[in-house]
């Protein structure tokens, strides 16, 4: 016997509801490709959790920073921070061994193109330039989340068991 077609395209209508349900709600704190992080990121913290668990500032009390993202997947990434102290000399090629060494260990900054694992909450960076030229031509992979605007990851920990978290807010 058949089924009346009025009852069974509300059974199709509301079997269709539950499955958009279902996909927008399981999808809610990831994003499903690099295309869905497209936009202008502002850093809201550049932080470090320490092996014991205890969590500090890891570019000061206000780090600065910005992620773009395009549509493809490019990315620019670059974190400062904001208590660097000057250079003394107006020449950048002048500088004190102190100077340069504040300037490098007060920023990170790479380039490239990203991918989503979303089954996994997983950024895929693969690093074409980066500030620190150990990192080129990787791929560092970051357990993240997505959830109103708000973007955190945690970087693979470092030699010394400490791991950067970092935190990004959507701009635009």
């Amino acid at each position: 016997m058949n089924a009346h077609p009025t009852a069974t395209r509300h059974a199709l209508a509301a079997l269709l509801s539950a499955c958009l349900f279902w996909t927008s709600a399981a999808s809610a704190g990831s994003a499903r490709d690099a295309s869905s992080l497209a936009g202008t990121w502002t850093l809201v913290a550049a932080d470090v959790q320490h092996p014991d668990g205890s969590r500090a500032s890891d570019y000061g009390a206000s780090p600065k920073g910005l992620l773009l993202i395009d549509r493809q997947g490019h990315y620019s990434l670059q974190i400062f921070k904001a208590e660097r102290p000057a250079f003394h000399a107006a020449d950048k090629a002048k500088g004190t061994p102190d100077e340069y060494k504040a300037a490098v260990m007060g920023s990170s900054t790479h380039y490239g193109t990203l991918a989503i694992e979303p089954d996994h909450d997983v950024l895929v960076f693969h690093i074409e330039g980066a500030s620190f030229p150990n990192w080129e031509g990787q791929e560092q992979r970051r357990q993240y989340e997505l959830k109103d605007g708000v973007l955190r990851y945690r970087v693979a920990a470092r030699p010394n068991g400490d791991v950067p978290l970092s935190v990004w807010r959507r701009i635009d």
